[in-house]
């Protein structure tokens, strides 16, 4: 039996996809969970084969949930769900170590099938585009100085960006109005030269 953990934080959506799990004879739901906090105590209590992680969550970052675990359970193989097919979504999964990503809308037979092989010890990545991030992240092995540019408030934003937080959440964890964290992310970007926050997220990740 393929063991498998399933974190999303919609829980309609997270019941879908441990329903379509647990009607395959092969594969087992051994936990869920909703937040970053939960996934991170109960993956380590059940370690599955599987751990599928969604991207974005109330409390932090399925990227940062599979950093964790390859680090910690290195058996544990990693999928994260994201919304987005393009390469920040492959920057992100590839600094994770992660064996591959899914699209949310993916058929349900592509991520039982995607689940199966990476249970296998498959990886998911394009072996060339695994390449580029990987040149990418060594040519930046020190820490990116445009980073140095930013006021520590800033850095504090950028941080909370890389953790998956919006806006809005991250007015409610520093105790600013949702408009000025606006102007703080848009000063942030033009001082790294950036369009967008998947892209400071990702600088950020890189530079931890």
């Amino acid at each position: 039996m393929i063991r498998v953990f399933v974190l999303d934080d919609h829980e309609v959506v997270r019941a879908g996809i441990v329903a379509l799990l647990e009607a395959q004879d092969d594969i087992e739901v051994v936990g869920e969970a909703g937040t970053a906090a939960q996934a991170r105590a109960r993956i380590s209590a059940t370690r599955p084969d599987v751990a599928l992680l969604d991207v974005r969550l109330p409390d932090g970052s399925g990227i940062d949930v599979c950093r964790g675990i390859r680090s910690s359970l290195p058996e544990v193989h990693c999928l994260i769900l994201t919304a987005y097919d393009d390469d920040d979504a492959m920057y992100a999964a590839v600094i994770a170590d992660a064996a591959g990503y899914v699209l949310k809308d993916v058929r349900g037979s592509k991520l039982i099938e995607s689940v199966r092989q990476v249970a296998a010890g498959r990886s998911l990545m394009n072996p060339n585009l695994t390449h580029r991030v990987v040149e990418n992240m060594t040519t930046n092995a020190h820490s990116d100085p445009r980073l140095d540019s930013l006021s520590l408030r800033e850095r504090q934003i950028l941080a909370l960006i890389a953790d998956g937080l919006t806006n809005r959440e991250i007015g409610e964890r520093l105790s600013l109005a949702e408009k000025t964290v606006k102007n703080y992310v848009s000063n942030l970007l033009r001082k790294l030269g950036l369009q967008r926050r998947t892209q400071a997220a990702i600088l950020q990740l890189e530079n931890r």
